[in-house]
């Protein structure tokens, strides 16, 4: 019996009417790719707790999905386990468009912990929508001048300088010890001492219990404002708009380190292309609006845009470098 090729080439008439058939198919697809509308409410889970970060840009992002899909956007904060519960009701979820979240960088982080087996690729990315990298904080009347004089003072005195500004392992100890791991210095040179975020550890720079905190510039900025805390440096390729003649780390020390807390929406692995699609068009709709920079601007989070095979290759890439980073500091396990 002939195979199709060599049937279709033997038939020209069938050949014309399979031809015309596959226009249709493709143009048939194309149309329910455009079509996909949600028809139900949509949940937006956030694994981090009502009235932070993660939840404001959650709640911006949402209000602003709804008006292009039609259908509410709610937001559930779903918090435990260090930001494993609610990552893990993401991806749990039924891939069907109707459960979504706000991932954090604590994907990139947790499984080299074996707090759990999810990890950037158990998830559909959607869209990166904010990133605030790590700033460096002194006290206001702090002899550290630039990050020059930090440096030499860490270099002279292994393990007598401290830091603060999360928990063991959290984001902010990992901008610190990645950033010591690329000037060539031990991270263990500066000891860590666990706080239950940037507020209680800014509060304790200030106190004078440390000497450094890394945490990002929109949450230094109340004590940046008030004359109490000065920013040395930011790990980013550019300066912040919120704190222009702040110098990049690059600009302060020659170092190419860069890190920092991100949100991107993401759903269960699986999603089928035309909703994750469909979905991507209405974060992008959202990122790129006037409500959206105002927000985000006024509360000095950082704005960075990154579609989903952006978004994926980013992940990826602040995997690998937490991993080396995470072993360099003895968290692997």
């Amino acid at each position: 019996m002939k195979n199709f090729s060599a049937l279709l080439e033997s038939s020209p008439a069938l050949s014309r009417r399979v031809a015309v058939g596959l226009a249709l198919a493709a143009m048939a697809g194309g149309a329910l790719a455009q079509e996909w509308k949600p028809n139900r409410p949509i949940t937006m889970i956030v694994p981090w707790g009502a009235g932070g970060g993660t939840d404001a840009t959650a709640r911006i992002v949402a209000s602003l999905m709804e008006k292009d899909l039609g259908q509410p956007v709610n937001v559930v904060n779903r918090t435990g386990g260090s930001g494993v519960v609610g990552h893990a009701a993401i991806a749990g979820a039924a891939p069907d468009g109707y459960t979504i979240g706000l991932i954090t960088v604590e994907i990139t982080m947790m499984h080299h912990q074996k707090l759990t087996e999810l990890n950037p690729t158990s998830y559909t990315p959607i869209a990166l929508v904010n990133l605030d990298p790590a700033g460096f904080q002194v006290r206001a009347d702090s002899n550290y001048k630039s990050m020059a004089d930090v440096m030499t003072a860490i270099k002279a005195n292994p393990g007598k300088l401290k830091a603060s500004g999360t928990g063991q392992g959290g984001i902010w100890h990992l901008a610190l010890a990645g950033m010591l791991r690329t000037a060539g210095i031990d991270p263990a040179s500066v000891p860590w001492v666990p706080s239950n975020g940037a507020a209680p550890g800014l509060q304790d720079l200030v106190a004078g219990g440390v000497d450094f905190v890394p945490v990002s510039l929109p949450e230094a900025r109340s004590l940046i404002d008030a004359g109490k805390v000065r920013s040395l440096a930011v790990m980013d390729s550019q300066r912040s708009a919120l704190f222009p003649n702040v110098p990049t780390l690059k600009e302060a020390t020659g170092q190419d380190w860069m890190t920092g807390a991100w949100r991107g929406v993401a759903a269960p692995k699986g999603l089928p292309p035309a909703v994750a699609a469909r979905l991507e068009a209405a974060v992008k709709k959202a990122y790129d609006s006037k409500e959206y920079k105002d927000f985000m601007t006024q509360r000095g989070f950082g704005l960075l845009w990154g579609n989903a095979g952006e978004f994926a290759r980013f992940m990826a890439k602040g995997d690998a470098d937490m991993k080396a980073v995470m072993t360099a500091v003895g968290l692997v396990k």
